[in-house]
């Protein structure tokens, strides 16, 4: 099963900045859409940003304005800055990659803030 490889996750206070990184190997060819989803104990995974190869983007409502995610294609990686952040966005955050084939994963990075 081939893997993203995420990096950037820890513990932050409230109010602070994390930045997550995702690489696709290069055997994930033709990639379309590449994105963030976030799993909180309890709770369903939930799409936080995504984005396409054209550079269009949509954000979850509860981080729109704090985070921003954007992609370098050349090196198949995406990004996701996350400020001004609060003890809700806790969660394990997965990255993910689409194309015709279907989908790929991260193993997760879990994010902690605390308050």
């Amino acid at each position: 099963q081939v893997q993203l490889v995420e990096s950037g996750g820890g513990l932050v206070q409230a109010g602070g900045s994390l930045r997550l990184s995702c690489q696709a190997p290069g055997s994930i060819f033709s990639i379309t859409t590449m994105g963030w989803y976030r799993q909180a104990p309890g709770k369903q995974r939930e799409l936080v940003a995504r984005i396409t190869s054209g550079g269009s983007t949509n954000y979850a409502d509860s981080v729109k304005g704090r985070f921003t995610i954007s992609r370098d294609n050349a090196k198949n990686t995406v990004y996701l800055q996350m400020n001004n952040l609060k003890p809700e966005d806790t969660a394990v955050y997965y990255c993910s990659a689409h194309n015709y084939l279907g989908a790929y994963w991260g193993q997760g990075t879990q994010v902690t803030v605390s308050s």
